[in-house]
């Protein structure tokens, strides 16, 4: 395998290992080594180290003293913990664009995304659903112009995207209740409605909180 600018090797590596980890080939506890990640890829292993620590910043692996690096646990507790976070940081982000859009011009994207997540559904793309529903947190970063909310909602999506993952994979059909929320919150945000905004969203996150937790109970 080799890989290629515009992102960096070390971005680069560390987006092929996520992927590993949320789709669950690399299982929870388990050692990522660094002497075979450099000879599965073919680079160096400064690279590797690089690519460890980001997954680390975005919480789905953790570099332990003289033990190294190992896919981070996906627990109850850590479920909830993040949900109960990433729930105000949308809430934050979908409150700054009900408050600072000015015209339709200003919702095309979100409409566009929204007409993507019903065709990733109807095609029953988990992995493609899931990247459409980032987007959506995405279109609103310019609208809340706040880059520390920014990298710490895209530090925090490759856990959320592993937790999607892990509650799709076992019931496809709740991507029908992901776009009626979504439906919901696209029309708060329209009404500048904030109290709506926060209920919604915060309905969403306990469902989708309740489902992970489920199929986490299933494993």
């Amino acid at each position: 395998m080799t890989f290629k600018a515009p992102d960096s090797l070390a971005e680069q590596i560390a987006h092929h290992l996520a992927e590993r980890i949320i789709r669950g080939e690399l299982k929870e506890r388990e050692r990522i080594q660094e002497q075979k990640v450099t000879q599965a890829l073919n680079v160096s292993r400064g690279s590797v180290r690089e690519a460890l620590l980001i997954l680390q910043r975005r919480h789905l692996v953790v570099i332990l003293p003289r033990r190294g690096a190992q896919v981070s646990e996906l627990s109850a507790s850590h479920v909830e913990s993040l949900y109960a976070l990433v729930m105000e940081l949308y809430i934050m982000l979908a409150v700054a664009v009900a408050r600072h859009w000015r015209d339709a011009s200003d919702l095309q994207a979100f409409q566009a995304i929204q007409q993507r997540l019903l065709e990733d559904s109807r095609r029953g793309d988990i992995n493609a659903f899931v990247e459409s529903s980032f987007d959506i947190m995405r279109a609103g970063f310019p609208f809340a112009a706040n880059p520390y909310l920014q990298e710490t909602v895209e530090n925090l999506l490759p856990a959320i995207s592993r937790t999607y993952h892990l509650a799709l994979e076992r019931r496809k059909g709740e991507m029908g209740q992901f776009i009626d929320s979504f439906a919901r919150l696209l029309q708060a945000v329209i009404d500048r409605d904030e109290a709506r905004i926060r209920t919604v969203l915060l309905d969403y996150g306990r469902h989708n909180s309740q489902l992970v937790l489920a199929a986490l109970a299933e494993r």
